[in-house]
């Protein structure tokens, strides 16, 4: 445990923070995995409404700075590179 005032107030401040960000880090979870079962499936029209919705979530995210914008645009990349694959194009 932390002696000084001020690290004691940064444990209070990343425990709250960890706390808010932690309902985002999982339905973006929720979000991309769910795209990748509809693309693994076949299912185009509905995988492309849940890529759409994992984008605009991971767009959401980084934008809050709960993930890196990187981190955001390599998740992305990754799963619009397995809709486009899964779809012929």
């Amino acid at each position: 445990m932390a002696n000084i005032k001020s690290a004691i107030k940064r444990i209070r401040v990343s425990e709250r923070k960890r706390a808010q960000n932690k309902p985002v880090r999982t339905s973006l979870k929720t979000y991309v995995g769910k795209a990748e079962r509809l693309i693994a499936a076949g299912d185009m029209d509905e995988a492309s409404i849940a890529v759409g919705t994992a984008i605009s979530a991971l767009d959401k995210a980084a934008e809050k700075g709960v993930i890196h914008e990187n981190n955001a645009a390599r998740k992305k990349s990754r799963l619009m590179a397995k809709y486009n694959k899964a779809s012929g194009k």
